[in-house]
């Protein structure tokens, strides 16, 4: 018996990293699309056939190592110690997530099952992407083609005559990424500014007067290097910018040379927004952000509950509001799409007309870890699913014009 409950377990730790390898690849920058082709279709077949119970230490393993860093914000919230049980509780989320599977060992009825999680997200936590491990292979992103990748692995068992068991395996031709939608590059020239400022330090009054001091001599810098936008960090001001008007006076003398995006927060009506700034010729504009991190800007939880995790393990600190619809920047003639960081990852951001959206990020909540990694495939995976080009800067790790 023991020996059997040790094969599952080894049978589901070797499907949860066949799974995970593209992103530890990416993170050490390996990126072959034959190896990640491979992986994800074994991941994928041994999802299909593996015995019930390995899917339960698959699913625990697959959250693990794809979401293991996300209790390391917790440490900056004052609740440290909430950073193993967060980690645990993942790996709970995802094997509960792939427990369908558990209840069959027909490959075809795995098959329906896993199209129908690709459109679950727990808790409103989006970064399971089924079709993710394909973002960087010779497979295409699409529904459809996920949907021929899963038929072409499952009909094999319903083959009876063996001559002709694995011709079902000719589908896969069909579900091969014959290209994407056109990726245009906006016509500016753009500087995008990584930053690289430690998360304990970010909110400290001693580090602000070297954060605004870097961040001006980053607008001269472009300037004189004749950019016509440049675009830095969520936060990137650690502070209310609507509470700050000689810092908004100084901003908008310099916006009559260089256009510039930035983060800050914004207070208003007593409430808070994470926000971004546009300052061109003079003149500013704020968007608000439109989807907020579960769990870290918002609790996806009944009212009750709520206000008992946000006042317990945040300290009041996860209240922030959204807008009620995407914004885009006009700068010099050109439309942008604003995203601030979680939202580039979520797909009412290239609703409409986008061709080019301005993101930012501050990854250093999640330093170090592959979290970087991860969250610049996704962007990879929206980008060309969408046919957009996507501009962004990033504290700790990211930064890049993402096609």
């Amino acid at each position: 018996m023991n020996q059997i409950n040790l094969k599952n377990l080894f049978i589901g730790i070797v499907c949860a990293l066949l799974l995970s390898a593209f992103i530890y690849l990416a993170n050490i920058d390996i990126t072959n699309k034959l190896l990640n082709t491979l992986l994800a279709l074994l991941a994928y077949t041994m999802l299909l056939y593996m015995p019930k119970k390995a899917i339960l230490s698959a699913g625990f393993f697959i959250g693990l190592l794809w979401f293991y860093w996300i209790g390391y914000s917790f440490e900056y919230q004052g609740v440290g110690y909430m950073t193993p049980i967060i980690t645990f509780a993942f790996g709970v989320i995802y094997l509960l997530f792939f427990l369908p599977l558990y209840f069959t060992d027909r490959a075809y009825i795995r098959a329906v099952l896993l199209f129908g999680l690709s459109f679950i997200e727990p808790f409103d936590w989006n970064w399971m992407q089924l079709e993710l491990p394909f973002v960087e292979s010779y497979i295409g992103i699409y529904k459809y083609q996920f949907a021929l990748v899963l038929i072409a692995l499952s009909l094999p068992q319903l083959v009876k005559n063996k001559r002709y068991k694995y011709l079902p395996l000719l589908l896969l031709l069909a579900s091969v990424n014959y290209g994407y939608k056109e990726q245009l590059d906006a016509p500016l020239k753009i500087k995008l500014i990584q930053t690289d400022i430690k998360q304990e330090d970010k909110w400290t009054p001693k580090a602000l007067s070297p954060t605004v001091d870097m961040i001006f001599n980053e607008i001269k810098k472009a300037t004189d290097e004749q950019y016509d936008l440049i675009i830095f960090p969520e936060s990137v001001f650690p502070l209310y910018m609507n509470r700050n008007p000689a810092l908004v006076k100084t901003l908008l003398k310099a916006s009559h040379s260089i256009a510039i995006v930035a983060g800050a927060l914004l207070a208003q009506n007593n409430q808070h927004y994470n926000v971004s700034y546009l300052f061109e010729n003079g003149t500013y504009k704020v968007a608000k952000k439109l989807v907020l991190v579960p769990f870290g800007e918002y609790i996806p939880l009944p009212k009750f509950a709520q206000k008992i995790i946000n006042d317990t393990f945040f300290g009041g600190a996860s209240d922030f509001v959204t807008a009620k619809k995407p914004t885009d920047f006009i700068i010099k003639g050109i439309k942008f799409r604003n995203a601030i960081c979680y939202e580039a990852t979520c797909q009412e951001i290239y609703e409409g007309d986008v061709k080019y959206v301005i993101a930012m990020s501050n990854n250093a909540w999640f330093a170090p870890s592959i979290e970087p990694t991860l969250q610049n495939l996704l962007l990879k995976y929206y980008a060309r699913k969408n046919g957009v080009t996507i501009y962004h800067a990033a504290n700790y790790k990211g930064t890049g014009v993402i096609k």
